[in-house]
């Protein structure tokens, strides 16, 4: 039961505290009214949240991840093919599901089925756990009364989705640990090391070669102003995070990052990848195509790629084919123009679409187990650059100070 802290006075008019252990503010009141102490403040006196309890509470507020998402979906989807009405399904989900924010928003989609929507309505009250292809799928299912298909459709691709994902970030480990090493290591060289040599130069009174300055004046500026450099940093970050942000910002990234050495090349083809299985997805399950078009320059999340989608729908839209479209946007390569013009022809894109993905899976695969390779390169270069300035700033002047030392 809450405890409430209370300031009164009694019938004399003396000042009293205490404390109370009631269920409310008002049952405070009476009691101390009951025992002839008139209330002035009354307060509830909150305990101090445990660790585990900031932890709970930390994780109710945790988004769904796309882990959260597959095993919804796959679930639903057993459930639903086994014949369990959709609320009972939800309501198991929810008993199940590990994440409290996930169960909340399952629980408020079988409020809102309870309440007479249907639940694609349901979920796109949730646009921040359900996407738009996610949305669009489920209504599909149930317009054409297929939603366990669509529920396979989905899993099917986040499974996918994820293990792309989990790709990048595993091919990425390597590359990410030596660029942390690098600066820790340029870190220490100017905050330790070049100080201890700077000193010893400083005693013997030498010119110093215009390498040695140099490093000695970067050091110097960062062992004195490092505060200003860790707020520049800062600042930066925040500035650059604001900047992506906005639509420009996000536009321009988005476009850039498919042009960087030995990286670009995957991303192109991961976001050709995702566009070819979201759209065949879209156009199995009976989306219209130009609704399709949309979700998937939803589906893609790369601005950029989407501008040209959307350039794609603008052009259906008015009377032009697909494969017109696709080739006007210049995204695509020959590759997949060719397949989508087949796949009009015979009527089975979404067929084609499935070949296109399969075969820019197997180019992600392929480039991902040899980045690490294809990045060697490049940090040995900026390692031996780093060597080599440093080298030059060190020991030339080491060099001449034994010059100096034999001669004298």
């Amino acid at each position: 039961m809450p405890r409430f802290d209370y300031k009164g006075r009694d019938q004399r008019g003396n000042a009293i505290t205490g404390y109370l252990e009631a269920g409310s503010t008002d049952s405070v009141a009476n009691q101390l009214l009951n025992s002839g102490v008139t209330p002035i403040e009354i307060t509830e006196n909150r305990p101090r949240p445990s660790l585990a309890d900031r932890y709970r509470k930390w994780r109710a507020r945790r988004r769904p991840k796309l882990d959260d998402m597959i095993l919804f979906a796959r679930q639903l989807y057993t459930l639903m093919r086994s014949g369990v009405p959709i609320i009972r399904a939800l309501n198991g989900l929810a008993d199940n599901i590990d994440n409290p924010y996930l169960q909340d928003v399952i629980r408020e989609l079988v409020a809102g089925l309870e309440s007479g929507l249907d639940l694609s309505s349901a979920m796109a009250r949730h646009p921040q756990v359900f996407s738009d292809l996610f949305i669009s799928m489920v209504r599909v299912g149930e317009h054409s009364g297929n939603l366990d298909a669509a529920l396979l459709q989905l899993s099917e691709y986040l499974e996918r989705e994820k293990e792309t994902r989990d790709q990048i970030k595993t091919a990425m480990r390597y590359p990410t640990f030596v660029v942390v090493a690098i600066v820790i290591a340029i870190g220490v060289i100017n905050f330790f090391v070049i100080p201890t040599f700077a000193g010893i130069f400083a005693k013997f009174d030498a010119e110093l070669p215009w390498q040695t300055r140099l490093l000695v004046g970067m050091s110097n500026f960062m062992v004195e102003y490092w505060y200003v450099l860790a707020a520049g940093f800062i600042a930066g970050i925040l500035a650059v995070r604001g900047w992506l942000k906005t639509q420009k910002g996000r536009l321009i990234w988005d476009r850039y990052k498919l042009k960087l050495p030995a990286v670009g090349i995957i991303l192109h083809q991961a976001l050709l990848q995702r566009f070819a299985t979201a759209f065949a997805v879209t156009q199995r399950a009976g989306v219209p195509l130009i609704q399709g078009l949309t979700v998937v320059a939803n589906a893609v999340d790369n601005a950029y790629v989407e501008q040209h989608i959307n350039g794609m729908r603008t052009g259906v839209e008015q009377g032009e084919s697909l494969t017109r479209t696709a080739t006007q946007s210049g995204m695509f390569t020959p590759l997949i123009l060719q397949m989508i013009a087949v796949g009009e022809e015979t009527g089975a894109v979404d067929e084609m679409l499935d070949n296109i993905a399969v075969f820019y899976g197997r180019e992600v695969d392929y480039r991902l187990k040899y980045l690490s390779s294809a990045l060697e390169p490049i940090l040995i270069v900026v390692l031996g650059a780093m060597v080599f300035i440093l080298a030059l700033g060190v020991f030339l002047p080491m060099w001449d100070l034994m010059a100096v030392a034999r001669g004298g």
